[in-house]
Order: C-alpha cells, then structure tokens, then sequence
C-alpha cells in the first residue's frame, strides 16, 4: 500500500479532455527530497579522489577551492588492496591485454579466461565445487536468494532480522513465505524452524559479519538448527573474506564451518578491493543459479581488467596474513582509544568500530565538522541502514592508518563532543 504521504499531488488543470486532476510530478519529488532534509537523512556523496599508494590519505574537491588533503576513516577497502601494487600491475597488464570492456554477458561474448580462473579460485578459497562470479555482491544476493526459492517448490526462508537490503530484496523477489528470527538468535530461529511443516523446503539466510552492529553469527550452531530441521544455509560473507582465516575465507574458514554452509556468499569490492560479487557452492548449484537466474544472465559481466585485479588480490590475501594482522591490531588500537576517551565506541570482536550517536541531525554535524575542520571523512550511517535512534558513525581502519592518525582522530572527536554536548559513554 502506498503512504499518504507518498501520495500524487492533485490539480485542476484543463486539458484537451476538460478540466480534470492531473499529477504534479516535480512536486511529489520535491516533497520526497525535503522529507529527507526535515529527518537529517538525506544524503550528501563527498567529491574526493585517493591518493595511489599513499591510502588513507585523499583530496576532497567538496566546498572549497582546489583539492583539500582528508584522510579516509570509512572505506570498505579494508586493507587497500585497492592499491596494492601486484593489483593494479593485473588491471594494468589486462588492460593492454585484452582491452577494457567484457563483450558481453557471460552467454554472448562476456566469458573470459580471467573469469573462469578467478571462480576456480573462489571455489578454492571456500572449499567448494564451483563459484559464481556477479557484478556485485548486491546482485549475488539478490540474484540468489530470489532464484534458489523459486526453484524449491513452497520453500520457507528463514531470515535475520538485521539482514542487509540486497538479501531481503532478493527473499521479497522469491516471492516465498519468511519467517523473521530475532538477531543471532538461535532459541527463536529453533522455535520458527520447528513450528514449519518438515516436509517444507526451508532455507537460513544471515551474514556473518554484521557490519552496523560489529558482531558474528554463530554459524556453526546455526548449521546444526540446519542440520536438526533439514534446511539449507546461505551464509553472507561479504564484511569477512578477505579478513579472516588462514586464507582470508571468512568467519566460516575461521570458525572451520565452511563445509557445513550449502552456499556461501562474498564481494570483490572490500577486502578484495576492487568490484564485484560471487556465491560458492556445489557444482549443481551453481549450474542452477547460472541457468535461471536473470540478474546473472542478462547482465554485461565484469570487466576482464576488474578481474584480473581480483584475481591478484584474492591470490595474494590466500599466501599473505600480514594485512589482516595489520588491520586488526588498528581496529583494536582504535577502539581502546576512544574507550578510553570516553567516546560511546560499540565494543565488538570485529574489524568494523562504530561510533554510536542516536541522532541523525548529529552525526552529520559531527561528519561535517570531522571534515571541515580536521580533514578527517566519515559518513554518518542513519536510517534504513540502521535503526532510528540508533544513528552512528562507521570507522574502518587499516593497516595503513597509522597510530599518530588514530590518536588525532580520537582527540578530534572528544573536542566535538564536548561542543556538541553530547553523551559519552557511562
């Protein structure tokens, strides 16, 4: 049902039928605009290039005259493998290699070698049969999760609460029955599974790095709710490969429960540093999807030049762990900085640390002064990616993000939030 408060604009006006309504268009989309405004949450992109070689260090060309020098606080180029130089020699060597566009999509022309070689690899990387690569990790879940419940006649999805837009598009495009199950908890996820038919198709759809909230599904207890109820596991891994295991497959590497995910789900555009999404699972599977699945069939496929820079990255994050420890022992410094500031920091074993704020007006003005005042960019996180009243700031460091950076940061901060007035932590 359409809100009222989306709804059409009427006015009389003639026209060659007689006086009758028509719709003010421009009107209802200025409407839509300054709605945004009134609640703090439109949303304003910054205008900044980064520096090759030098990250977090950017220009930003916003509000000023000529390129400013930031540093970057919130990139999910968690460890600037988007400037890695093994990286860009890839795109490089495959840009006068085989030029810059695909062709196609994978079916006319758009399947290369760089293709076929980096899904062997993705496959590799998690354990699995065969992998399929997408033109993000949006389009991988959507894509999926849409398909895979079509196929299984009546199948149930069981989803989590705080699953992120892509999943929940691709489980309202299914158009399956869901069941909602409060956030990594396996008690109501047990009494929804067990409540269903068990001759039902049932489906477990969450991520495993939650990256608003900074916390970790327990996949493993969740693949034994699969195992109790017969479901299949569909595990987003797209804040985690890259950044944990000994190769960089994820929490499910990790946590050595990677076998027991039917698909697992990742992107090429963070830890990765590039662009681009996948899913990994059995070789039928995967033939499913690639068969039947529109948002991979009728989409141009990713340029060979982008692939042979994933290509590189995920090679080199399977042989390297210096980059992980390197970005963990900043996320860790980071977040004993601002706890010991008094900075109301969500605490959490992840490599994400937010900053909670409550309040969408706030954490813009906190962003705006952050990068007008002290060059440091981060964007406010508001409403629909986080609850109302739950508005935040979303650091990232990296392994580049050096301690002085950190401390200059933290320091920016307290002085904000004794301007602002705001609450620090109990």
């Amino acid at each position: 049902m359409t809100p009222a408060s989306f709804a059409p604009a009427l006015t009389s006006a003639p026209s060659s039928h007689g006086a009758e309504a028509r719709v003010d268009y421009a009107h209802v989309f200025t409407q839509a605009i300054d709605r945004l405004h009134a609640e703090g949450r439109y949303r304003v992109f910054i205008d900044i290039l980064r520096n090759k070689g030098a990250f977090p260090n950017a220009r930003c060309f916003a509000g000023h005259n000529g390129p400013k020098p930031i540093t970057v606080w919130c990139s999910n180029d968690y460890l600037a493998m988007g400037q890695h130089p093994k990286v860009i020699a890839a795109m490089e060597e495959a840009l006068h290699d085989v030029g810059a566009g695909s062709g196609g999509t994978r079916n006319i022309g758009g399947n290369t070698h760089y293709h076929v070689d980096l899904e062997g690899e993705l496959a590799d990387l998690h354990g699995k049969e065969a992998a399929l690569l997408f033109t993000s990790g949006y389009v991988s879940n959507e894509a999926t999760l849409a398909t895979i419940a079509k196929i299984l006649p009546g199948c149930v999805i069981f989803s989590d609460e705080l699953n992120h837009a892509s999943m929940i598009a691709g489980i309202r495009n299914s158009g399956c029955e869901k069941r909602i199950f409060r956030h990594n908890d396996l008690d109501h996820l047990e009494r929804l599974l067990a409540a269903e038919d068990p001759a039902v198709p049932k489906l477990i759809a969450f991520e495993s790095v939650y990256s608003m909230e900074a916390d970790i599904a327990p996949i493993g207890a969740i693949c034994d709710l699969a195992d109790k109820y017969n479901a299949l596991t569909y595990c987003d891994e797209v804040h985690a490969v890259g950044m944990y295991g000994a190769r960089g497959g994820g929490i499910s590497e990790r946590d050595e429960v990677a076998g027991r995910l039917t698909i697992i789900e990742g992107t090429l555009g963070k830890a990765f540093g590039v662009m681009g999404g996948y899913i990994a699972a059995s070789r039928t599977i995967i033939d499913v999807i690639r068969s039947y699945a529109p948002g991979f069939i009728f989409t141009t496929s990713l340029s060979p030049v982008l692939v042979a820079g994933v290509l590189a990255s995920v090679r080199h994050l399977k042989a390297s762990t210096a980059e992980r420890e390197g970005q963990q022992a900043a996320a860790t410094m980071l977040k004993t900085m601002m706890a010991d500031a008094g900075l109301p920091v969500m605490l959490g074993g992840t490599h994400i640390v937010p900053l909670m704020v409550g309040d969408p007006i706030k954490a813009k003005r906190i962003s705006d002064i952050l990068l007008a005042e002290y060059g440091a960019y981060v964007q406010p996180i508001n409403y629909p990616t986080v609850p109302r009243g739950t508005e935040r700031l979303r650091f990232t460091p990296g392994p580049t993000h050096t301690p002085a950076m950190m401390q200059e940061l933290t320091d920016a901060l307290v002085e904000i939030w004794s301007r602002l007035e705001l609450k620090k932590a109990a």
